[in-house]
């Protein structure tokens, strides 16, 4: 009997130590989850920025040193 008492309480302490373990590979499964959305979304703000700032420097005019200097020099 009293083996028995012993291996029913060996179970029921990784039946508990299993659903522990459960919640907390939910929990950084939902976490992870969270973080990969939260990366796409500013992989495509930088990619959009990065397009924005490449636009803004093409409509820069050339460098200064080609442009005719004013008439007053």
């Amino acid at each position: 009997m009293s083996n028995a008492a012993e291996l029913a309480g060996r179970i029921e302490a990784l039946e508990i130590q299993i659903a522990h373990q459960d919640a907390a590979i939910e929990a950084l499964n939902q976490v992870i989850t969270s973080q990969w959305k939260q990366i796409d979304v500013l992989t495509r703000e930088m990619t959009r920025l990065t397009d924005r700032v490449a636009a803004a420097e093409q409509s820069i005019p050339a460098s200064p040193g080609s442009e005719p200097p004013p008439p007053h020099y």
